[in-house]
């Protein structure tokens, strides 16, 4: 069966694939780094975009060339594939953003305008009841209506919404941007290439690159080069539309730090500057601008961890498990959003450069080859730095690996492994490739 692709069609994945990615973390997060990078906003930005953008974008293309995490992970082992992919999949599905992504629409753009009378818990249980049906329903959807669904209709209205604000912080009369605050002036490069972990996409891109590649062969094309082609021109597009959209926000945070000096999160600014741009009408703009970023992210999770578990665990079929996690997304996300934000930051910090390095090694394939030592220690070396690291900053301690970790260059700004892990990855490249030269 020979399919076929056209312009249309990649457009239009692309623009799903971008919603998949645009969820909860990129609305709150690049406001804030504009309101704290201040002046620092255009390197902060560029360096956030690394963790942000481009790690992604390589990513989806990793995935492509290995096709899913799954087997990606099996070049490290078999037992560390099935624990790292399980791992993967729940943090970034329905132990943590998949929860984070029902219940910040409701506590960001919804509760601050409900009156007195409708305090408690439920407000939060019956909108959540309501975007998880709505969820589910769309996830377990024919491939192709999905894709009409998303790209035609969710993403065209939530960026035109988002373009909205920006036109018109542009032509408002709003002040220059302030100096930069704390991280921000001391080391706005590193600051912003970590505060990149915090909107989950590199883990994201372990997740969807598996569904987009099913969504092209939805079209009847099979050929694996050409899967790979179309997977890696539909990430590009879908990477620099994230990063125009990023620079909006950042620049909208930026703008807003003399307005609203008492903002703490990107949720605020947003509503506040949509407020004063379009009085009343701006909550209605930024509850339908959370509610669509977030329902359409939640459909790429729970249809990328349905997918996985479906074939790990085949008695439940693909639409069961889409029961199951929706389900437990909406059990959790009832927890409120304090809660799961609690554990946000050291989950990133143990699992996300585990999954830069696999990207890495991955994109690396041609030059370094596959071999399981060089993959093992790399790994490896990784994770025990990262997950000291994870634990240190929820205050645990290992008796003098802490200590020893501690002295690593950048480790308080979260980037101890950068280091060790590359000299790691160099030296046990050189090696398998000395072991390879002796055999012949």
């Amino acid at each position: 069966m020979n399919g076929t692709f056209s312009k249309r069609d990649f457009i239009l994945l692309a623009l799903v694939l971008f919603s998949m990615f645009f969820g909860a973390g990129n609305l709150i997060f690049p406001p804030m780094v504009g309101k704290l990078a201040g002046t620092n906003l255009i390197g902060a930005m560029l360096f956030f975009g690394i963790t942000a953008v481009v790690l992604p974008v390589l990513g989806m293309m990793a995935m492509a060339k290995t096709r899913g995490l799954p087997n990606l992970g099996k070049r490290v082992g078999a037992q560390f594939s099935v624990i790292f992919t399980i791992v993967i999949y729940m943090s970034i599905g329905p132990c943590l953003a998949i929860p984070r992504a029902g219940s910040v629409p409701f506590e960001m753009a919804i509760a601050p305008y409900l009156p007195p009378s409708f305090s408690g818990r439920w407000p939060l249980f019956a909108y959540t009841l309501i975007f998880f049906a709505a969820a589910g329903t769309i996830s377990v959807m024919d491939d192709k209506k999905m894709q009409k669904l998303m790209g035609n209709i969710l993403t065209p209205t939530l960026l035109t919404m988002l373009l909205t604000i920006f036109v018109a912080s542009l032509f408002a009369d709003m002040p220059p941007y302030r100096a930069p605050q704390g991280a921000y002036a001391l080391h706005p490069l590193l600051k912003g290439f970590v505060d990149g972990y915090l909107t989950m996409d590199t883990l994201a891109a372990l997740n969807f690159g598996l569904v987009i590649t099913l969504s092209i062969e939805a079209h009847g094309i099979f050929d694996q080069k050409k899967i790979r082609g179309i997977n890696v021109k539909i990430s590009l597009l879908a990477g620099i539309i994230l990063f125009l959209i990023y620079l909006m926000l950042a620049d909208i945070g930026a703008k807003s730090a003399a307005l609203f000096p008492d903002t703490t999160n990107g949720a605020q600014i947003l509503a506040n500057v949509s407020g004063a741009l379009f009085g009343k009408f701006g909550a209605v703009i930024i509850a339908l601008i959370f509610t669509l970023a977030c329902l359409t992210t939640c459909v790429g999770l729970l249809a990328s961890i349905s997918h996985y578990f479906s074939t790990l665990i085949p008695r439940l079929s693909y639409r069961r498990w889409v029961i199951v996690w929706t389900f437990i997304s909406f059990i959790l996300a009832n927890i409120g959003l304090d809660g799961i934000l609690k554990y946000n930051i050291p989950v990133l910090t143990a699992i996300y450069p585990i999954s830069i390095m696999l990207i890495v090694l991955a994109l690396c394939e041609h030059f370094v080859g596959t071999g399981a030592f060089m993959y093992r220690f790399t790994v490896y070396t990784t994770a025990l730095i990262s997950v000291v690291n994870a634990l240190d900053q929820a205050s645990v301690t290992l008796p003098f690996v802490t200590a020893l970790m501690r002295k690593l260059p950048m480790y308080s700004s979260g980037l101890g492994w950068l280091i060790p892990a590359f000299a790691v990855f160099i030296l046990s490249a050189a090696v398998e490739k000395i072991l390879a030269k002796s055999k012949r």
